[in-house]
């Protein structure tokens, strides 16, 4: 990508993109982007994903108009495209005509329904199957589950077709007997009425997950997602995502900012940040995540997208979270997590107790005049207080019955985060500094 500067300065932009009248056009340009960067808006075209995108289409497509019934696992890593994909198909889907009319839609998740009860309340609620009296819903479990049973299997191959959406599918194997799993699979295999059954999830186990019986009437159809994008790529959805589309109010302002977001992509520091941020994540949640704070900050008062906003937001969401609490801890603490440090390097990452370290630390603060040396409970209880932030860890399977001083630890810290904490600690001693970096303990 080519780097130009903008030969115009931020107050001139900034000039240009106000428009004279009583309403700003930045609340609605706050709107509308923070609405596409929550995934609220309609689905971003995807690339790489074309293949899979065809078999998830015709499968659908052909529940919705031959009533032929199906059933497909959507397999991937987070953040790899499995919903967007599927968002993008039924969006195509829903734009032919008939479609909605044709096709009922169930969506589950495993996060929501957490057991085969609840799940099966919200299905008799999406498909307006509620076995009720006025407000009142009855029935035990299997009277429940016998209802909807009886309602999709009484209709015939002119009925509606239902799609069955299972996003976290992993989830719902966990659920006792996995009866609702076999059932919906059970009637994707008969001749009653059609129904198509989609299960997504992140666990390439999956199958292992399920019952032989389940399994049995599974069509074990898989479709893989991967993310594929390209530098190239992730550039284009970024600008997607920050430009305007052509049904914003105004024309005139709608082309002066997507200008400014082409000029913007174009300079050399945001070019360095997206290479970066593509580098440590390709997932486009993680790129929203990267813009959603500069576009928060727009204002009347700040109207455009600046580079240093992109750059602090890298910075916020690049933030190690484990060197950061380093900068929190005492002086001593600080010295026993080096002493860690060295005895990780020592011993080549065997673990250590307490008694190892306090033995490390001694021998430091002995041989250094200036430092005060603290006595062992106080040494003992920065010990418990660093287990209790979580830098390091106990892996013996002892437990209580250890005494805490020899029970073995391990350090969750890498050298490198100790070296980068250090550097920005707050007044930290000369001989502190000096000894984490020495390579003799």
């Amino acid at each position: 990508m080519g780097r130009r500067k903008s030969t115009k300065s931020p107050s001139k932009e900034s000039e240009e993109l106000e428009i004279a009248g009583d309403e700003s056009p930045i609340a609605l340009v706050q709107m509308t982007l923070r609405q596409r960067l929550s995934q609220f808006s309609s689905p971003l075209a995807i690339t790489g994903l074309e293949k899979e995108k065809k078999q998830l289409y015709n499968l659908i497509h052909r529940t919705s108009t031959t009533g032929e019934s199906n059933s497909v696992l959507v397999i991937g890593p987070r953040g790899a495209g499995k919903s967007m994909l599927l968002k993008i198909v039924l969006s195509e889907l829903g734009a032919e005509k008939d479609f909605k009319q044709n096709l009922l839609q169930v969506h589950l998740n495993g996060l929501l329904q957490t057991d085969d009860r609840i799940a099966l309340k919200e299905i008799t609620r999406q498909l307006q199957l509620e076995n009720t009296v006025g407000d009142r819903v009855f029935g035990s479990f299997s009277e429940n589950l016998q209802f909807l049973l009886d309602a999709l299997k009484s209709g015939g191959q002119k009925s509606k077709p239902v799609l069955f959406i299972l996003d976290e599918f992993d989830l719902f194997a966990h659920h006792r007997n996995q009866t609702l799993l076999y059932n919906l699979f059970d009637i994707s295999q008969s001749a009653q009425t059609p129904v198509c059954v989609i299960g997504v999830t992140c666990r390439l186990d999956v199958m292992e997950l399920l019952e032989k019986r389940v399994k049995s009437r599974f069509s074990h159809r898989q479709i893989h997602v991967f993310n594929a994008l390209s530098y190239k790529d992730y550039c284009t959805v970024c600008r997607n995502l920050l430009s305007l589309s052509d049904q914003f109010p105004d024309k005139t302002f709608a082309k002066t900012w997507n200008h400014h977001i082409k000029e913007l992509l174009q300079d050399s520091v945001v070019e360095e940040v997206l290479f970066r941020q593509y580098n440590l994540n390709k997932d486009v949640r993680g790129l929203q995540t990267l813009l959603v704070q500069p576009i928060c900050q727009l204002s009347p008062v700040n109207p455009i997208l600046t580079t240093s906003a992109i750059v602090d937001a890298f910075k916020l969401i690049a933030t190690d979270s484990k060197a950061a609490m380093l900068h929190g801890i005492s002086i001593l603490e600080l010295c026993l997590i080096i002493a860690m440090k060295h005895l990780s390097d020592i011993y080549e990452g065997e673990p250590f107790n307490f008694e190892m370290v306090y033995s490390e630390y001694m021998k430091f603060a002995k041989r250094k005049s200036g430092m005060q040396i603290f006595e062992k409970p106080v040494v003992l209880k920065a010990f418990e207080h660093l287990m209790a932030l979580e830098l390091i860890k106990t892996i013996d399977n002892g437990g209580t019955r250890i005494q805490k001083e020899y029970r073995l630890m391990s350090l969750l810290i890498h050298p490198t985060q100790i070296t980068d904490a250090l550097q920005k600690y707050p007044n930290c001693p000369t001989e502190v500094k000096q000894w984490a970096t020495s390579a003799l303990a």
